[in-house]
């Protein structure tokens, strides 16, 4: 299962870090004929969708604040779901298709994250007792 999951969060990460260069890319005539919304509003989506998924993936690679995994997944899949809603409501069904599945994936990967496969914190180094640091310090000298 972790496989399955460390697979749809790097498929997921590609295309939210690419919708969110997209939009952070646009200009703000481009943002606006696409979306019924402000461009600042879609431009802090863009951002959102970055720094989701850098939070789908840094976390587990590096061992540090991996609670952050799912809470970004979480994030991301509510994110899809208003782009479902938009999407649908004013281009169709057909085109909400993406956002639905990727808000679905992101789902997934929340729940397997937080109760499947959590992914663990990597163990901080410990300093040294007295008696090791005696050793080591002896063994050094020799």
């Amino acid at each position: 299962m972790s496989k399955a999951l460390w697979v749809i969060q790097g498929l997921l990460a590609a295309l939210f870090l690419a919708m969110g260069i997209t939009k952070l890319g646009m200009s703000a005539d481009e943002l606006t004929a696409q979306a019924p919304f402000p461009d600042m509003f879609m431009r802090f989506i863009g951002v959102c969708e970055v720094l989701g998924a850098f939070g789908l993936i840094l976390p587990g690679v590096f061992g540090l604040w991996t609670r952050l995994t799912p809470l970004a997944a979480a994030g991301l899949a509510i994110i899809m779901a208003g782009a479902t809603v938009v999407t649908a409501g004013s281009i169709g069904m057909t085109a909400a298709f993406l956002p639905l599945v990727a808000g679905l994936l992101s789902a997934f990967v929340a729940f397997g994250r937080w109760k499947l496969e959590p992914l663990h914190e990597r163990k901080a180094a410990t300093p040294l007792d007295d008696r090791e640091q005696q050793r080591v310090t002896q063994t050094i000298a020799r």
